[in-house]
């Protein structure tokens, strides 16, 4: 992408009772984005055109245009492939941890996406700002962008629904896995591993397991017996593991529950 970067600094760095905000910045050059740097301060980042995949700290984060990201003070970041704009805040003190806290923001929740929105917001204030009022409009973007964290719950409800969704499409992938998904959904996979089970009360490999285990018993139900087929079919690629979960589920073996359901009638 064309190198059109701006970055701001407020001539005097403060805080107004509320949060230090250094560096207002949008970045084009592909060759400061690919530099391992480490923070020395919070970021919040904003991915305004394009997509790629950064590492942070060893883990890698795969982010599209939308994508809103927190880097924590201290941390190691660097873009592995991709070809993409984000503007980003700098930012410290007690009351940005005090922030993080109140919306949940860990390595394990720092990506979000759908916050397309916010970009021309940012780009404007950006543009606009000048050297006298850069330090409030850092700050005002910055406070503005967490109060909107709080609408995140309708799009978790979302992301479960796709979750469920794809789940329900390709159970029958015995490949199939979380890690697969969230590459799908442009999230990182912790992230949704964590969603998951705070929202389900269970893990995905084990909703995954549920979700196959009842599609074979429904082949069972309808005549299917060989142990082989069923596992295959249902997404299980080892039929003897297959068997021992199904007896470990159910109570019985496969073979177990046709001749118990071959008696009833």
């Amino acid at each position: 992408m064309k190198n059109t970067n701006i970055c701001k600094f407020p001539a005097q760095v403060y805080s107004g009772g509320t949060i230090l905000v250094s560096k207002f910045v949008k970045e084009t050059d592909r060759g400061v984005m690919c530099s391992r740097m480490i923070l020395n301060s919070h970021r919040m980042m904003l991915i305004s055109e394009g997509g790629g995949c950064f590492i942070i700290n060893g883990e890698k984060y795969h982010v599209g245009k939308g994508a809103l990201m927190i880097i924590f003070e201290g941390e190691e970041i660097s873009l592995l492939d991709g070809d993409l704009t984000y503007m980003y805040v700098d930012y410290s003190n007690m009351r940005a941890d005090e922030l993080h806290r109140r919306f949940n923001i860990s390595p394990l929740t720092r990506l979000m996406n759908g916050f397309d929105g916010l970009i021309p917001l940012w780009q404007e204030s950006l543009a606009r700002a000048s050297e006298k009022t850069i330090d409030l409009a850092t700050e005002s973007i910055l406070l503005y962008t967490f109060s909107r964290l709080s609408d995140l719950a309708p799009e978790k409800n979302e992301i479960m629904a796709k979750i469920a969704q794809i789940t329900e499409q390709c159970f029958g992938d015995p490949n199939l896995n979380l890690a697969d998904i969230a590459q799908r959904l442009n999230y990182h996979p912790k992230y949704l591993s964590h969603m998951f089970k705070e929202k389900m009360g269970i893990s995905y490999s084990e909703y995954l397991r549920s979700v196959r285990l009842k599609y074979a018993i429904t082949l069972l139900d309808h005549g299917l017996d060989s142990v082989k087929n069923v596992a295959l079919l249902s997404g299980f690629s080892d039929p003897l593991y297959f068997s021992k979960v199904f007896k470990d589920s159910v109570g019985v073996s496969p073979m177990g529950y046709v001749k118990n359901m071959r008696q009833e009638k």
